[in-house]
């Protein structure tokens, strides 16, 4: 009986060549690391942005107190 070689997962596999792993920086180090990687936006996509943003909220706003007005005038007809 001859007995086949175990083989191996993706996993398992060993490179003769690996890289030792960095030590760890600490929270400081590895959030300016993550800070660097951000891709900043334009001072003119900033605002054209934060003009939609405040725009969107404003009509949810104005949308949500029609509604909440109608279901109030409609409640004070109903339940006199």
């Amino acid at each position: 009986m001859t007995s086949s070689p175990p083989q191996q997962t993706p996993n398992s596999i060993e490179t003769p060549n690996e890289e030792k792993p960095i030590p760890p920086k600490g929270f400081l180090g590895s959030t300016i690391d993550e800070l660097k990687l951000v891709v900043w936006p334009s001072r003119q996509q900033l605002f054209s942005e934060s003009i939609a943003v405040i725009l969107m909220v404003t009509l949810s706003a104005a949308a949500i107190a029609a509604v909440s007005r109608f279901y109030g005038w409609g409640a004070s007809h109903i339940f006199r």
